[in-house]
């Protein structure tokens, strides 16, 4: 039976529909919006895996490029792995949808939402997020609450749900949400500095869009009437929970009282667990790993406990203290620009590199190609945890690369003002709560040890909550088990002056506006903090770029000169690049810029250029190459590719009877341009040149 429902949101129309594409899935939804369509199929076995002990979620996004009519690029003319686009639409999917399964549920669920058809003009993320919860709905997994996903936009002051790629380039913000009928489960976004009153407006706003995606969501349901699944959760023996805390309540309650750092915590509680093991060794056989539940049960009751009752953090701070700051600028010599931040355990070491246009990233996927400037990249080591792994660029890392670099390509300076490529490398050297935001602040301090004329300077903090029933304490700065053991993950980035990036995750069902008013406020304290700290070692752009950094010369040649300047398959410019050693680039417009690390390389680069591009003056001395010899005279270059003929009586003050007895090919004169005829010709004279010089040494020398 083919079920379909479907909505005005703005001027668009939405639509879900179920029963004629992937039938054999527990739930298939193929959802519309505009022109843009996305199937979200969900599979889960009907059993989980008797030694799983978390929720395997999977959650995949797809672009086929068919959907905008094109196809692959490269050798193999197939899509291959996902680009970062696709891996940060599919976390845009998959951070709202994960809170939303009950605790003990932990059978394999697979989410792949595929885009089919893309009119260019509305992004599938969000849409891709409203259908895998539809699909979800109408399967037999335990998910009996819907979520629904949205992006605002604001151009001149008005809110727009879901803009148009065209109008988020005149928006000042990008914001995703994500949420149920009555709270917030995932915020994320940029803008251009604005206020944290214009972050809760949006909100608001685009809350009123989720629910009515929420109320189609439930009617497609309630047609569809599938019967949900139970979860049977298991139930710890009591006689085991209670000696598991008669041994270890006492000793991990002071352990969280005391202030230790990382490794002694993390000691501490492994040696309370080696204890309790050691001990219901005997008793309790094969339960080693409900043991080991309990134990992070107690944990995270203590820890919880007292930050609602004392208002005191593991490390000792209140909830709203930063932890100490240190910065260092300039570390590595051979970078352009490097900044190494610590904040508490938490350590980031970053460099920025300078390049030119060639250097910029072409994306290609759905929309057209478009270059990338501004490169922000992220890596997470195992060795900054104290552990031992595979090293690669995960999901993880792409995600808060992205981030970050959101947090700062608005205060960057427009390009052309400063023609550069500019690439950001944070290596997290430690980590105990919040790299992506130590990468913000990094990044910030490196742009500017490099000299770039960052417009300000840009600062970035976690916020973490703890909430039992009305009981809510909302924490600054927030350490790894802050981040673990707690409801929310908010960072939020920006300058003084205003937020430019941000991202909430919740592991509860929602949060009110209320606690997200109180976590932006909390938030620029602690930002405006940091960046006291960071002005006080810099506070603006270095004067120089580095001595290793390439410098930039702009120049402007008429349009139709761009094809002289280029040469016949590129043969002029390679030959300048060659002689010089500087890098050319040539814009459509006429613009060239010379990129070389040494004056010289750029000097010689501008004169060759301007040889090649330079106009015949009549009146104007050459100094010149004889290229071709006739009997009526010869044939002679003065500038790369422009020639002109110098006819026999115009060789020499005397009669010249043959022109091959008086010169050869190769042989280099002064000439004058005499006339550019009707027809574009050159008429040059070695002769005028010889009266000039005859004229002057005639004139009487007075002192």
């Amino acid at each position: 039976m083919v079920v379909k429902k479907e909505i005005q949101l703005g001027n668009k129309t939405l639509s879900f529909e179920t029963g004629r594409f992937a039938k054999q899935a527990d739930g298939a939804v193929m959802a519309r919006y505009a022109d843009t369509m996305v199937l979200a199929t969900v599979v889960a076995p009907k059993e989980a895996k008797d030694d799983s002990d978390y929720f395997p979620l999977q959650v995949e996004y797809r672009e086929k490029m068919s959907a905008a009519g094109k196809i692959p690029g490269g050798f193999l003319k197939r899509e291959g792995r996902p680009s970062d686009k696709e891996v940060l639409s599919a976390r845009l999917i998959d951070r709202p949808i994960r809170p939303m399964f009950p605790e003990g549920y932990h059978n394999e669920t697979q989410i792949i939402v595929s885009v089919y058809s893309s009119d260019q003009q509305n992004d599938a993320d969000v849409l891709g997020a409203c259908a895998a919860s539809a699909a979800l709905m109408i399967s037999d997994s335990p998910f009996d609450e819907p979520i629904a996903e949205v992006r605002i936009g604001r151009v001149n002051g008005t809110l727009i749900i879901n803009p148009t790629f065209e109008e988020l380039d005149l928006s000042d913000m990008d914001v995703t949400l994500a949420g149920t009928d009555d709270s917030i489960v995932m915020v994320e976004g940029e803008s251009r500095e604005i206020s944290e009153a214009d972050i809760l407006e949006a909100l608001k706003f685009g809350h009123g869009a989720v629910k009515k995606i929420c109320a189609l969501q439930k009617e497609l349901a309630g047609e569809v009437k599938v019967q949900k699944r139970s979860v049977v959760v298991p139930v710890i023996n009591p006689e085991l929970l209670a000696d598991v805390k008669s041994i270890a309540a006492d000793k991990i309650r002071s352990a969280v009282n005391t202030v230790l750092t990382k490794d002694e915590r993390s000691n501490s509680n492994a040696a309370i667990e080696t204890e309790v093991l050691t001990a219901l060794a005997e008793k309790y056989p094969e339960q080693e790993s409900v043991i080991k539940q309990i134990l992070h049960d107690i944990e995270k009751y203590e820890m919880r406990e007292m930050i609602l009752s004392k208002k005191k953090r593991l490390d000792g701070r209140s909830l709203k203290d930063i932890r100490p700051i240190s910065i260092e600028l300039g570390l590595l010599p051979r970078t352009h620009g490097s900044a190494l931040f610590t904040r508490g355990e938490t350590q980031s070491l970053t460099t920025m590199t300078l390049g030119t246009k060639l250097d910029e990233q072409m994306l290609d996927g759905l929309l057209p190609k478009t270059t990338r400037r501004f490169m922000l990249h992220y890596n997470f080591p195992p060795f900054s945890v104290g552990e031992a792994g595979r090293l690669g660029t995960g999901r993880r890392e792409v995600g808060h690369g992205n981030l970050a670099e959101r947090a700062l390509k608005n205060i960057m300076p427009d390009e052309k003002d400063f023609p550069y490529t500019v690439r950001i490398v944070s290596d997290i050297l430690e980590s105990n709560g919040s790299s992506s935001m130590a990468t913000v602040c990094a990044g910030s301090l490196a742009l500017f040890d490099g000299g770039v004329p960052l417009k300000k300077s840009v600062a970035g903090i976690a916020m973490g909550l703890v909430k039992e029933g009305d009981r809510v304490a909302v924490l600054s700065d927030i350490l790894g088990n802050e981040d673990h053991l707690g409801d929310m993950d908010f960072k939020v980035a920006g300058t003084r002056d205003g937020i430019t990036a941000f991202q909430m995750d919740i592991k509860i069902k929602g949060i009110s506006f209320a606690i997200i008013e109180t976590a932006v406020q909390q938030a620029k304290e602690g930002r405006l903090h940091k960046l006291e700290k960071m002005d006080a070692v810099i506070s603006a752009p270095r004067s120089d770029l580095s001595q290793y950094a390439p410098r930039l010369t702009t120049l402007k040649i008429p349009v139709d000169m761009i094809g002289a300047l280029i040469g016949p398959g590129g043969k002029n410019i390679r030959n300048i690049v060659k002689e010089s050693g500087a890098e050319i680039n040539v814009e459509d417009d006429g613009t060239i810029i010379i990129a070389a690390t040494s004056k010289d390389a750029s000097e010689k680069a501008r004169q060759m250029i301007g040889r090649i591009t330079e106009s015949p003056e009549v009146g104007k001395t050459y100094s010149a190459t004889v290229k071709k010899i006739m009997d009526f005279g010869a044939f002679v270059e003065i500038l790369p590719g422009k020639e002109g003929l110098v006819h026999v009586s115009q060789l020499d003050i005397k009669r010249i009877e043959k022109v091959a007895d008086f010169v050869k090919v190769g042989d280099v004169m002064v000439v004058k341009l005499m006339e550019i005829d009707d027809k574009g010709r050159l008429n040059l004279s070695r002769k005028a040149v010889l009266i000039a010089e005859k004229k002057k040494e005639e004139v009487p020398q007075h002192n």
